[in-house]
């Protein structure tokens, strides 16, 4: 394999099998102008983005050669959905640290704020 996140490894019986060189993935998500958020990889300060689709991508199933891919692609969805959840709180008009009736209240003044324009043309007709 020519992925430098993927180990070529020989095992007792002389049979060479494939496995994740690493866990250690930082993965982060950003709005870069479109609805979906990017999610960027990165390892050891190199994004290895490209990396991870090859593998991903690939005509075979990486599951079927490479040994600890499950476990890789469970720490990976783990990672993402963590950094997808952070983008969206950082980017949320919701105040932080609210209790859920607050948080009723809060969502009800922005409906209101939203909505005045639409009351006010309405009212006016």
């Amino acid at each position: 394999m020519n992925n430098p996140l993927i180990e070529t490894v020989i095992d007792e019986s002389g049979k060479t099998t494939y496995k994740m060189k690493t866990f250690d993935i930082q993965v982060t998500a950003r709005l870069t102008g479109g609805l979906a958020p990017t999610i960027t990889y990165m390892y050891q300060d190199k994004d290895v983005t490209d990396d991870i689709r090859a593998i991903r991508f690939h005509f075979e199933n990486p599951a079927s050669y490479i040994d600890n891919y499950a476990s890789f692609q469970r720490m990976l969805y783990e990672r993402e959905q963590g950094a997808v959840n952070e983008l969206y709180e950082s980017i949320s008009m919701k105040p932080k640290n609210m209790t859920t009736s607050k948080q009723v209240v809060w969502s009800f003044f922005v409906f209101l704020l939203i909505m005045a324009p639409i009351f006010l043309i309405v009212w006016m007709k």
